[in-house]
């Protein structure tokens, strides 16, 4: 019964999530049917002037990791029947199947009762904040199955099981696939080289976990030198420098200190509340219940430090990115392993059968009214700009055009899109040819004046106007402002 409600949820879920949603999944989605078609790992439009090395197509993932992109690209490739999206969809509701079965298996390790493992399989499966995610075109169901894969062969590993041991490292090197900071888990792998009973477990997983990183920067290499690449990642002042066309200096990083300390202690706490919220905010008690109980297991030990080390991490080395969603995605690796611990927790907290009992109820259904809720807060924060955009594209005139999230765009339109820089329109007029430049209520400030109507930049046509959409045909040739 339990999987039969599960994978009605999911599917019902589905139906919420018809379209990628968000940046980084129209990034995956558009890659994948590129990959999926034989093109390789390239992309013909550019999110990011990190990635405008050259005429399109360009090189893809040159700061997206590309798990979720192959995962997605062997379902449109296995159901050509289906369209894109919901071939690749398809793939990840599938990996999404095993989170409560990778979750029961969890909460078994730890010693839960078969009825604990099962509220342990619900609630993770459940999803609570990340219900929508578990059907999303990202990598959120694989690195919850991969990490809780993890810490189930980090028990073995310690114990001296090498087969197990070359399991988690292949968990290392597959999350950090999925996201770079998922390369944080090969960490605990060191502690098992410092046992005689654990080393060459220890050793038999780094040395998995290093060649498939070193893979990936080796492909990363061989595409040229990406000197901005820190910079965007860990210099930002503000978010919107990410976005420039000229790299973020790290003078001006240094040069304010003032600012770039309250950006980092203002991300410890957003993120603070981020893991609350992702862990249904109930079950943290739990959690820390549990990690300190079972301070003598090395798997738990391992988590509570992983979970630590990712936080600190995320909030004080890439602060900017991290509270625009980076962390939330981090934690999907540890949901399920940290939901088990939780419900463990939890029923040690309450000393009582009948109290866990009804706390485990009543936790299903808060689990439940969360991960609806998650999908109606999806549905008002990302489909209703879909079908904004769709509306508008018959508006835009044919050709390459400028929009703030290229990677929707180019799905939406399958047109090459070009990002708004966020440093200034003018300087993208002689780099780039454009038919139009796109404005969303969602913009960068330095278009404010021109999205309001209170200025006039050369080259620019009158706007046409769909919703909140304001279209400026634009004429290259006529453009009088110089690039620096």
């Amino acid at each position: 019964m339990l999987v039969g409600t599960l994978l009605l949820f999911r599917l019902g879920s589905a139906l919420v999530v018809f379209q990628p949603g968000y940046t980084d999944a129209y990034y995956y989605a558009d890659v994948a049917k590129r990959l999926a078609a034989g093109q390789g790992l390239t992309a013909d439009f550019i999110w990011n002037f990190l990635e405008a090395t050259g005429p399109l197509p360009v090189s893809s993932h040159r700061f997206w990791m590309p798990l979720a992109t192959v995962v997605q690209a062997i379902g449109i490739k296995a159901l050509p029947f289906l369209d894109a999206f919901r071939a690749a969809q398809t793939v990840e509701i599938l990996a999404a199947c095993a989170i409560p079965v990778v979750a029961y298996l969890a909460a078994r390790s730890l010693g839960l009762s078969v009825n604990g493992a099962l509220v342990v399989a619900a609630l993770a499966g459940l999803g609570g904040a990340f219900a929508p995610g578990w059907v999303s075109l990202d990598a959120f169901a694989p690195a919850a199955v991969i990490g809780t894969v993890f810490f189930l062969c980090y028990r073995r590993a310690a114990a001296g099981d090498v087969r197990a041991g070359a399991l988690a490292g292949l968990a290392v090197g597959l999350l950090f696939l999925a996201r770079a900071e998922g390369a944080l888990f090969g960490v605990a792998l060191l502690p098992l080289l410092r046992s005689p009973v654990s080393r060459r477990a220890g050793a038999a997983g780094a040395a998995v976990a290093l060649v498939i990183g070193l893979g990936w920067l080796a492909r990363d290499l061989s595409l040229g030198a990406q000197p901005d690449l820190l910079a965007r990642s860990a210099f930002l002042v503000r978010y919107e420098e990410f976005f420039w066309i000229t790299p973020p200096a790290p003078g001006a990083f240094v040069s304010d200190p003032g600012a770039v300390l309250a950006a980092k202690a203002g991300a410890l706490g957003s993120n603070a509340l981020t893991f609350a919220f992702a862990f249904g905010l109930l079950l943290v008690p739990g959690i820390a219940r549990s990690i300190w109980s079972r301070r003598d297991r090395p798997e738990v030990r391992a988590f509570g430090s992983l979970l630590l080390l990712v936080y600190l991490v995320e909030g004080v080395v890439f602060t900017l990115h991290s509270t625009r969603g980076s962390y939330f995605h981090s934690l999907a690796a540890f949901l399920p392993y940290g939901v088990a611990l939780g419900v463990a927790g939890s029923i040690e907290l309450l000393r009582s059968t009948e109290r866990a009992r009804a706390v485990a109820a009543g936790g299903i259904v808060a689990a439940a009214l969360l991960s609806v809720f998650a999908l109606i807060q999806w549905d008002a924060s990302f489909n209703a700009p879909y079908r904004a955009r769709v509306a508008a594209l018959p508006s835009i005139p044919a050709g390459r055009f400028y929009a703030i999230d290229a990677a929707a765009w180019h799905w939406i339109a399958g047109r090459e899109v070009i990002v708004t820089p966020a440093d200034g329109l003018p300087c993208s007029l002689r780099r780039f040819d454009a038919s139009a430049i796109v404005l969303e209520r969602a913009h960068f400030s330095v278009y404010d004046a021109m999205y309001a109507g209170t200025s006039r930049t050369s080259g620019l046509g009158a706007p046409v106007d769909v919703g909140d959409i304001r279209i400026f045909p634009l004429s290259v040739g006529q453009a009088t402002t110089a690039c620096p």
